[in-house]
């Protein structure tokens, strides 16, 4: 059976994200989306007062969302 390749970046986050938050990444995604056109700090400013998420958790989850636009 192959594995699969390591994630790198803030992709290797993800499975930490989905295990202490219970959430999986899809919904932090709507979250962020749905919070609007705010730029990159704000919006992790965002999940960790409002989320309680951790700096590294949010800036992962914020950097790969807006690397995809």
């Amino acid at each position: 059976m192959a594995t699969l390749p390591k994630a790198k970046g803030p992709a290797s986050y993800f499975p930490s994200i989905e295990k202490t938050y219970g959430k999986p990444i899809t919904h932090w995604f709507d979250t962020v989306k749905q919070a609007g056109p705010l730029r990159h700090m704000e919006l992790v400013s965002l999940l960790k007062t409002e989320h309680k998420m951790g700096h590294g958790h949010a800036n992962a989850i914020v950097g790969y969302f807006l690397a995809q636009k």
